[in-house]
């Protein structure tokens, strides 16, 4: 059997050395996260851009606010709507992967992702909104590195802050002020639950938050909420 060419050899060796620093640099940027504040996520950068396309003095609504001054209203709310299991899974609800899967067969197209709120973090975070299978894999690499580097308390403060919550509105604080013109500190049950309601497609569901199905899912996520288990 012939040896592979050099020159094959040197493409691999350097083509691995790329991935590593690739991979290196998300990590790094894991690690300083876990104790300082993110600034412009990946996310909210690529959405500033499209803003400012039409607007070159466009601007995005975000306040960071420290995880012990969110509303627990919006914390129990955001979980009982996104992550039952939240506190308990690595990082992956395989069970509810399973149930996405089933449910986008039985339609014959994507209509649930069973993410995690750890998921979703990694690629607001890092990555971009494209549904690829390079870019699941990286989320999947990444939210493994946030789940064993950070504290579950840390998870749910980082997306809480930054997560997408309308047209160029970010994080608790900003959304809380621009739908109920109060901090997320004292949002009170319905308006928690009508916020997590939104996060799916919060950009669809600010055209119409009083919709029939947005009445609908905030009172069943109302009735959810006392059972969700949240970081204390």
């Amino acid at each position: 059997m012939r040896a592979a060419p050099r020159w094959l050899k040197l493409g691999l060796a350097a083509l691995t050395g790329l991935l590593l620093l690739w991979q290196g640099w998300y990590l790094g940027w894991v690690v300083w996260w876990k104790w300082v504040n993110p600034g412009m996520t990946s996310f909210q950068s690529q959405r500033l851009d499209e803003a400012r396309q039409k607007n070159p003095q466009a601007a995005l609504k975000r306040q960071w606010l420290p995880y012990e001054k969110i509303s627990v209203h919006l914390k129990r709310a955001v979980v009982a709507a996104e992550d039952d299991k939240f506190v308990d899974h690595e990082g992956f609800d395989w069970e509810g992967i399973q149930k996405a899967i089933e449910k986008n067969q039985k339609q014959g197209k994507v209509v649930a992702g069973g993410s995690t709120i750890s998921q979703q973090l990694a690629k607001n975070l890092l990555l971009s909104p494209a549904k690829s299978v390079m870019r699941k894999a990286e989320e999947a690499i990444i939210t493994v590195w946030i789940e064993l580097l950070w504290d579950k308390r840390r998870i749910l403060e980082v997306y809480l802050n930054v997560v997408e919550w309308g047209d160029g509105v970010f994080g608790a604080e900003a959304a809380a002020r621009r739908y109920f013109s109060v901090s997320a500190t004292h949002l009170a049950p319905e308006q928690a639950a009508r916020l997590a309601v939104m996060l799916p497609a919060p950009r669809r569901y600010e055209r119409n938050p009083y919709s029939a199905y947005m009445n609908g899912r905030t009172q069943l996520i109302v009735s959810r909420m006392p059972h969700a288990e949240v970081p204390p």
